[in-house]
């Protein structure tokens, strides 16, 4: 009995994730950067591919680089290929993000993949981190089972008002719950719009600001492309599509938990690359906190 429920969930994931890649092919962004992004740094920092499908964001001594979708979204799917900096990248930061504010302002909702340079040799480290009303301190850190210097790798956020799933290569690395649909710590009321950036974090990035930024190594160029999102866009006073109708799949019930393969892919994560969880921070945290009761499998 036990393996047909296990099969019935793996054809409702196939069944999913076809409608997924279905809307998927509906939701990249129509029109050119312009449209649809506005950047916040000197032309000279920010390039693309011949063909504009590579945008090209760059760090040195004279400016940081970054862009955000100009529409705001609650709740949905956002994904992006990104290739990280090479070489001797320690204090260099690169992010994909979503943020409520568009200066991170101090009553910010936002959740993180902020990915964290090293020296030559050492491997990146993913640091996620989710914010509400300002407060964050939910940080996950994670190594990778790959070079993501090396080639273009997807980074993915799923966003619903049960979980927020981070996904690297589809592979599920982090499942952070709703604890009590009331909002307690679940960033669910506000719109977000969606960042990316790489910048100067040397004062705590890389062995906790003990290693800093080797300027004669720059420019420093992070490399995106495939930006996909499927989500409901925010349309004042309160857009019809982000109330508990399950027309998206995103908002099925297929998407408020982990299909029984991507279970298998979470607890193999959480045994080979977990460096650190707040969860388990009893230094940091006197309490655990309600979150961190829940089972991410459930």
């Amino acid at each position: 009995m036990e393996r047909n429920v296990s099969s019935m969930d793996d054809i409702l994931l196939i069944l999913a994730l076809m409608g997924t890649l279905f809307a998927s092919s509906h939701a990249q962004l129509k029109g050119g950067f312009e449209e649809n992004f506005s950047k916040s740094c000197p032309g000279t920092h920010f390039k693309t591919s011949k063909d504009g499908q590579i945008w090209y964001l760059t760090l040195d001594q004279v400016s940081d680089c970054g862009f955000m979708t100009k529409q705001s979204y609650r709740f949905g799917w956002y994904s992006t290929k990104l290739k990280l900096v090479g070489g001797d990248s320690a204090g260099v930061v690169t992010a994909f993000y979503m943020c409520s504010e568009v200066e991170a302002g101090p009553l910010r909702d936002e959740i993180d993949f902020e990915f964290l340079g090293n020296r030559t040799g050492q491997p990146y480290l993913i640091q996620t981190n989710v914010y509400n009303n300002g407060s964050g301190g939910r940080e996950m850190r994670h190594q990778l089972w790959f070079d993501p210097t090396l080639d273009f790798h997807t980074y993915s956020i799923l966003w619903n008002s049960h979980q927020i799933v981070f996904f690297v290569d589809e592979v599920p690395i982090r499942v952070y719950k709703n604890a009590n649909h009331t909002n307690n710590f679940f960033p669910a009321q506000r719109p977000m719009y969606v960042f990316s950036s790489i910048w100067n974090a040397d004062n705590w990035a890389t062995r906790g600001g003990l290693d800093k930024i080797n300027w004669k190594n720059a420019p420093f160029v992070a490399s995106y492309k495939d930006f996909t999102i499927d989500a409901c866009p925010w349309k004042n006073p309160y857009p019809a599509c982000v109330s508990t109708t399950t027309q998206h799949w995103w908002d099925q019930y297929n998407a408020w938990h982990l299909s029984s393969k991507q279970k298998i892919d979470y607890a193999w994560v959480q045994r080979n690359f977990v460096v650190y969880n707040y969860c388990q921070d009893s230094v940091r945290n006197k309490y655990k906190p309600q979150e961190c009761w829940l089972n991410p499998l459930d």
